[in-house]
């Protein structure tokens, strides 16, 4: 049995990315949980900061493997390409996350 990994990577750069999307991923489940908490004070509105930042979460979530495997794929063949969809993905969340909390905040 071999120890390497199927990517022949010795650096591991797709296990360290999986590793990073998945602390993103908890992240942003942690701050869905605490959107929650704050329902009591803020409302009904703080529902959107909910649906976002879970919605995100779970997008992640759902996307994992695929980028694990093109990651392997593209270092395997030597033709490694960043998911930059992904990334911007994550960076409209954020921003609208900051947009949506600002709003409740002011309205509240």
């Amino acid at each position: 049995m071999s120890t390497t990994a199927a990517h022949g990577d010795p650096g591991l750069q797709p296990e360290r990315t999986t590793l990073a999307w998945g602390r993103t991923m908890l992240a942003l489940v942690t701050v869905s949980a605490i959107f929650l908490r704050w329902l009591p004070h803020h409302g009904l509105p703080i529902l959107f900061l909910f649906a976002v930042s879970a919605g995100a979460a779970a997008a992640i979530y759902l996307t994992q493997r695929r980028r694990y495997r093109a990651s392997a794929r593209g270092i395997r063949e030597e033709k490694a390409d960043a998911d930059t969809s992904a990334v911007l993905w994550t960076a409209f969340a954020g921003i609208a996350l900051g947009a949506l909390g600002i709003a409740v905040v002011l309205a509240g």
